[in-house]
């Protein structure tokens, strides 16, 4: 039987246009060591190559990292997975309803309160107003904002706007849950009480791809990972094997020896 959540994509690419002709040998130049190849599409018309030639098939259960350097193309991948971009040639199929924790604006008003933002983004997310009416007390005490939730948006500051929305998003049961680790300027203190929430969150996903350059946190959330150099798919496997051939043998050992913790302390809790 065909699980109800999937992510199916074939020979799926990314390219960016570029039509001024005046500015291309400065594009090329900066967009080259951003990671994205040149090259140029059926039109003729020269195009970065964000994404080139995916193919991946996730179902209920998977639990997948992206590695790669920075401009490799693993939020650009995230984001075809959302949606938020098209395959410009081959296909992308999503099944179930996705939770994108990256764009973390998306779906909130500078013009309107931290409480009625919880609503707004909620609704982006596929959530009803009666659940996320539920959900603003339990969210507020996560936030830590006070009486700022009662003040519009346009007064927090950023790592106050990103208290908010993460707050909202790993309040929810996603089907699908599209994680980058990088989503913004939050204390250390903060981040580690948020990291419990997002492990909590994975937990009752169905489906997680999650872009990390935190070998150790991969390794507690997935159980395979893909590497992604230059918009490309350069090796699939179990996470210490791509960790290992990515970054190297003492990469892959702390992989290793994570996993190893982890499954004494399944086995001590069993």
């Amino acid at each position: 039987m065909t699980s109800r959540v999937s992510i199916d994509t074939h020979d799926a690419w990314v390219e960016f246009p570029i039509f001024d002709a005046k500015s291309r040998s400065l594009k090329k130049a900066f967009l080259g060591k951003a990671g994205g190849a040149i090259g140029r599409n059926s039109s003729d018309v020269v195009v970065v190559e964000a994404l080139r030639e995916i193919t991946m098939s996730l179902r209920d259960g998977d639990r997948v990292g992206l590695v790669g350097h920075n401009g490799a193309g693993k939020s650009t991948l995230l984001r075809l997975l959302a949606g938020i971009y098209e395959p410009t040639r081959g296909t992308a199929r999503i099944q179930g309803r996705v939770a994108p924790v990256f764009d973390l604006g998306v779906g909130m008003d500078p013009e309107i309160s931290g409480y009625e933002n919880i609503i707004i983004r909620g609704l982006f997310l596929g959530q009803t107003r009666k659940q996320m009416l539920s959900k603003i007390d339990e969210i507020a005490d996560f936030t830590e904002l006070g009486d700022y939730l009662a003040m519009p948006l346009r007064t927090y500051s950023t790592g106050m706007r990103v208290r908010l929305a993460m707050g909202v998003v790993t309040s929810i049961d996603p089907e699908i849950l599209l994680l980058d680790e990088g989503i913004g300027a939050v204390d250390a203190e903060f981040m580690k009480k948020a990291r419990v929430r997002l492990q909590r969150l994975v937990a009752r996903s169905g489906i997680l791809v999650f872009a990390s350059h935190s070998n150790e946190f991969l390794a507690q959330l997935c159980d395979r990972a893909l590497w992604i150099d230059h918009g490309h798919v350069r090796m699939s496997g179990g996470i210490e094997d791509v960790v290992r051939a990515y970054e190297g043998p003492e990469a892959g050992d702390h992989v290793a020896h994570v996993l190893r913790e982890l499954e004494q302390e399944r086995e001590l809790s069993a």
